[in-house]
């Protein structure tokens, strides 16, 4: 439902409490007089984006859970967790009541109370403000990027080659299954002939201080083959029968078979793996298909982006942002990466990337692949 039917349900207390923070001029005592006052005031645009230019950092954070969500109904626990997850402190979080940012968002006309038997316990937010929304945050976002208006001399574009790549790695160990470790992990001659052998070289893993969160094993494999195997494994392409590394029928009949196209289902995937360290993943990569619509400089894009981004363990927001987000969303071949001569590192989203991005959606409620810290 849009605002005007919210409004429309919503009780004379509601709306006495929305026209007093909007200081709506009508009579407390008509709610035809009080709807049209809001929808009046709302509905200047002046005044919605200067609504938006003076939100706080939590009320960005809170409203961008909301913004690509495709429901538009919310449990109040739903909303008290994403609320949670805007102090990215955990003493400020501890001296913070969460229910006060959503009852300031019911006082501004952007959450009602739902009206139904089925809704009554739930929270809704209406569509066409959802949509000027995002219309708002464009546009103040756009204001601190930085375009180059041109395409540099030099860039990656991956397109499809992370499919090619999977087919590659399954026919490898199709024709030999390959050794494992007693912890479950490739030996690093095995993992060398196999990186050796994909089109996007990677270099392996050296000593680092923490490796986890990312990826089932994550903790041996570089970052974009790390992405591969758990692909193949949680597909069921892939099986670790003991000390050996084998294909499953499924994974024999992908290997022989002509070669697909898996781009949206890596996609999805990615999501899913990636949503446990990252929550706010998929908002993420919606704004990166918005504002990187033309080439644009990775550093602004990063001035943009990293007050969303939560620190996870020692990986810091920008961090998150180049090697977890952007790297991979090059992989993908949904992003193109390049070096300008006058702007340094800049970022372009493909036409794969736009329908790709604009086509999937992991349901926010719906669990992410399951790793736990103790066994990467």
């Amino acid at each position: 439902m849009n605002l005007a039917e919210m409004l429309a349900y919503a009780d004379i207390q509601d709306l006495c409490r929305i026209a007093k923070t909007y200081d709506c001029d009508c009579s407390s005592n008509s709610k035809h007089q009080l709807i049209q006052s809001i929808l009046s005031v709302i509905g200047k645009r002046e005044l919605f984006e200067e609504q938006i230019g003076g939100l706080q950092t939590e009320d960005i954070r809170f409203l961008n859970s909301l913004l690509f969500d495709r429901r538009n109904k919310f449990s109040l626990e739903e909303l008290m967790a994403r609320a949670n997850q805007t102090k990215f402190d955990p003493e400020e979080r501890a001296e913070w009541n969460p229910r006060e940012l959503i009852a300031q968002f019911k006082r501004r006309g952007w959450l009602f109370n739902g009206h139904s038997q089925h809704t009554r316990y739930l929270f809704l937010v209406p569509e066409d403000l959802k949509r000027r929304f995002r219309e708002a945050m464009a546009k103040r976002f756009g204001t601190s990027l930085v375009a180059t208006g041109r395409e540099p001399a030099v860039y990656r574009d991956e397109q499809t080659l992370l499919s090619a790549d999977l087919q590659a790695f399954l026919r490898t160990v199709g024709k030999q299954p390959l050794p494992l470790s007693a912890d479950g992990y490739l030996y690093k001659k095995n993992l060398q002939q196999l990186l050796d052998g994909l089109a996007v070289p990677e270099e392996m893993i050296g000593r680092t201080a923490w490796r986890f969160g990312y990826g089932r094993r994550y903790k041996e494999y570089p970052d974009r083959f790390s992405l591969l195997y758990d692909f193949c494994y949680f597909s069921g392409l892939l099986e670790e029968t003991g000390p050996e590394l084998t294909l499953t029928p499924a994974g024999q009949a992908a290997a022989t078979a002509a070669p697909a196209d898996r781009v949206k289902e890596l996609y999805e995937f990615w999501l899913k793996l990636y949503k446990g360290p990252i929550p706010n993943l998929q908002a993420i990569v919606h704004w990166i298909e918005q504002l990187a619509g033309d080439w644009v400089t990775v550093d602004s894009l990063e001035q943009v982006l990293l007050p969303l981004i939560k620190p996870y363990y020692y990986d810091a927001p920008s961090s998150i942002l180049r090697q977890r987000i952007l790297a991979n969303l090059l992989h993908l071949g949904l992003l193109r990466l390049g070096q300008d001569e006058g702007h340094g590192e800049v970022a372009c989203i493909t036409p794969l990337g736009r329908v790709v991005i604009r086509g999937i959606y992991v349901p926010e409620e719906e669990k992410g692949i399951e790793l736990s810290i103790d066994k990467l």
